[in-house]
């Protein structure tokens, strides 16, 4: 029998009711012929209530007991689930991570895949079994140690899952009934779409669309896994939500299919920095240690002081605004050692606002039609750094939305 993969989040099993209703989804996948392999998310606000029991018990925890007490939300889940179907006369088992086995490394709360035996699954489904329920966001390392694979884990997991059984589509099902061409909350005319590129879906989810998580986007663009994303609470078929496919699957592309935005961003300038090889190692190197996610980053160009035979130059990165602190404590700490700097200039009011599409490569003149338009409602832009499908600019905070809106309304994102 051919096999779908369906993934339902934390809200679309938020209580019994709920799985009652992602259950009906998973029946009318089995009535259509389907072996159906539902991977589940615990319940809403369930993995918060474990990390705040295992933060409440030990500030210095080990890694290994985190992730046996955040993993049992899904294992509830995933239980409640495979009884769900059974009272619907529909032949169900729950799977734990260690029961497939999903063989992972052994890095704790942030574990990455090394296998996914088929198997004892298949042995299933060959026993008259119809739906495999497998708990996300776990897995198993070679020691024998339940293991976490952190923010997104379940989403990961239903694409692995699609990818080593083949499936012919993976279904990710979630509060949102697709992928708009902008967050709808700020622009009323955001459209929906039908298809988006994994290229472009990876861009829009790395610069903030939180749809789906970036890498369960890059796993399947890597092993060509055509996603669907579905919202839980309405009826759908097999023409709903948005489909995320191969760029040759798209018949035709506009120039640009949305525009994301980072609410959070940070700007700080590293002023006076001497321009010599190895300094950018020495101000990214720190930070990575650190843990700072630095994203844009500018360097100025070089000039020399009055009275100094050497040359210097400014250095600009955005980071998000909760990580300044961090960046601060790494830089400073930093000065005198391979390092030095006249003065540490931090922004803590921008945002990031981008604009994404694979029409990009072969039309002319996108960026210039963007920063007219901002130009247009004298928005300034700090900083930018564009890639091949991508254009990114960090302005002011308070012009975000304005921005947005502007930006979907220049490249008519609210017409097909």
């Amino acid at each position: 029998m051919p096999i779908l993969v369906m993934k339902f989040g934390g809200t679309s099993v938020a209580n019994l009711a709920r799985i009652e209703n992602a259950a009906r989804k998973v029946q009318a996948e089995v009535d259509r012929g389907y072996d159906v392999i539902v991977i589940v998310s615990a319940m809403s606000g369930e993995t918060n209530k474990l990390v705040g029991f295992v933060e409440g018990t030990s500030k210095l925890y080990d890694a290994r007991e985190y992730d046996a007490v955040v993993a049992s939300g899904e294992n509830v889940t995933a239980g409640l689930m495979a009884l769900r179907l059974q009272e619907m006369g529909i032949p169900a088992r729950s799977w734990q991570g260690w029961q497939v086995p999903i063989n992972t490394t052994s890095a704790h709360g942030a574990a990455r895949f090394v296998s996914i035996p088929r198997e004892n699954i298949e042995a299933k489904f060959a026993e008259g079994f119809k739906v495999a329920v497998v708990a996300g966001f776990q897995g198993v390392s070679a020691e024998g140690r339940i293991t976490t694979l952190g923010r997104g884990g379940s989403d990961t997991t239903a694409v692995a899952f699609a990818a080593a059984f083949g499936a012919e589509r993976c279904d990710i099902y979630t509060d949102v009934d697709g992928v708009y061409t902008t967050d709808p909350r700020i622009v009323s005319k955001a459209r929906k779409l039908e298809k988006i590129a994994f290229e472009e879906m990876l861009e829009l989810a790395s610069l903030g669309a939180k749809v789906l998580q970036t890498r369960s986007v890059e796993l399947a663009m890597r092993y060509k896994v055509r996603l669907r994303v579905l919202s839980s609470f309405e009826d759908t078929d097999e023409t709903s939500g948005t489909l995320v496919c191969d760029e040759e699957e798209i018949m035709e592309s506009k120039v640009v299919s949305g525009v994301a935005f980072s609410r959070d961003e940070a700007k700080m300038t590293l002023v006076r920095v001497e321009d010599r090889p190895g300094v950018a190692a020495a101000i990214f190197g720190p930070l990575a240690e650190a843990g700072v996610n630095v994203d844009m980053i500018v360097q100025n160009i070089s000039e020399k002081v009055a009275g100094d035979t050497k040359l210097y130059t400014d250095m600009t990165f955005s980071l998000p605004v909760n990580q300044v602190e961090r960046a601060r404590h790494a830089l400073e700490a930093s000065q005198g050692s391979g390092l030095s700097y006249a003065e540490l200039i931090t922004d803590t009011e921008t945002a990031k606002v981008s604009v994404v599409g694979i029409g990009m490569r072969s039309q002319v003149g996108v960026a210039a039609r963007m920063f007219a338009a901002l130009a247009a409602e004298n928005i300034n832009i700090k900083v930018i750094t564009t890639s091949e499908i991508k254009i990114s600019v960090l302005i002011d905070r308070k012009y975000m939305e304005l921005a947005v809106q502007t930006l979907h309304d220049t490249f008519d994102l609210d017409r097909v």
